[in-house]
């Protein structure tokens, strides 16, 4: 039975739609999210474009903050198709589709394409970006402007590695020592090594992870990046001598180097 008085549920029955479903939605998130996203309305889930993206009923796509799933070609000539990307396709449909979600926003709320960028739950209060990672079904893939929860879903894609889950049994998402990454340009990667020197050049800090800075991995960091990490506590020049483990899209510049943006792009790792 409700707790309600009479006059307040009277009340609510007469709220406007949208806003009664903002109330329903921010009664589904769960608790521990309230500080850490910002509640919003949801709806019912028609589609699902790939594994990271999905179409409401009232036409919003959603694209998944935080994760990235395998890709689909989506009609992109050329484009071959990751590996486990259909599996991934059908894990968030059986998670979503037909299902009415509430949506969390942690930071930006819209991308390029018009995507809505949300933290998704269902009426459960389950998770979405939660479930993806632990079946291990995606990558973390966080911006500097949509940080929220990274920490929880680092957390989570740990673990799903370490058991080999989805698709941390595929060579294609293996962890690229900083060694071989001039193997894997042009694709979003994880790169793990020990910093050897911390320098800074024309306005960039870079992390120099060999001795020969023109052909060995590089992290580079231009000015907004460090004060983001100074935002944060963190010296960029404590990382030397240190293993890390960094993710981002792998380029050639002056050697395969990754551009970091945000702190949760970085990992630190044991000495072994």
């Amino acid at each position: 039975m409700s707790r309600l008085g009479p006059a307040l549920l009277a009340l609510i029955l007469l709220l406007p739609a949208p806003l009664l479903a903002a109330l329903q939605a921010r009664a589904e998130m769960p608790a521990a999210f309230y500080n850490a996203l910002a509640p919003a309305a949801g709806g019912e889930v028609v589609n699902v474009v790939d594994g990271d993206t999905l179409t409401l009923l009232d036409g919003r796509e959603i694209r998944l903050v935080g994760i990235q799933a395998p890709k689909l070609p989506l009609g992109r000539a050329g484009f071959k198709a990751w590996p486990l990307s259909p599996e991934a396709k059908v894990f968030l449909e059986e998670l979503t589709l037909g299902k009415t979600l509430s949506l969390g926003f942690g930071g930006r709320r819209g991308d390029r394409h018009g995507r809505v960028l949300a933290h998704l739950f269902d009426v459960e209060g389950r998770w979405i970006q939660g479930e993806i990672l632990k079946a291990g079904l995606a990558r973390v893939y966080s911006f500097s402007d949509n940080r929220a929860l990274i920490a929880e879903m680092l957390a989570l894609e740990r673990e799903a590695r370490a058991a080999k889950r989805g698709i941390w049994a595929d060579p294609y998402y293996a962890v690229r020592s900083a060694e071989a990454a001039g193997r894997w340009l042009g694709g979003f990667e994880l790169v793990e090594g020990r910093v050897l020197a911390v320098g800074r050049g024309g306005g960039n800090t870079y992390l120099n992870f060999g001795e020969d800075w023109r052909n060995d991995f590089t992290v580079a960091l231009d000015n907004r990046a460090r004060r983001v990490f100074e935002e944060a506590g963190i010296d960029l020049a404590s990382y030397e001598g240190k293993r890390i483990r960094v993710r981002g899209w792998l380029k050639q510049r002056n050697g395969p180097m990754i551009s970091v943006t945000h702190p949760e792009q970085i990992e630190e790792l044991e000495d072994r």
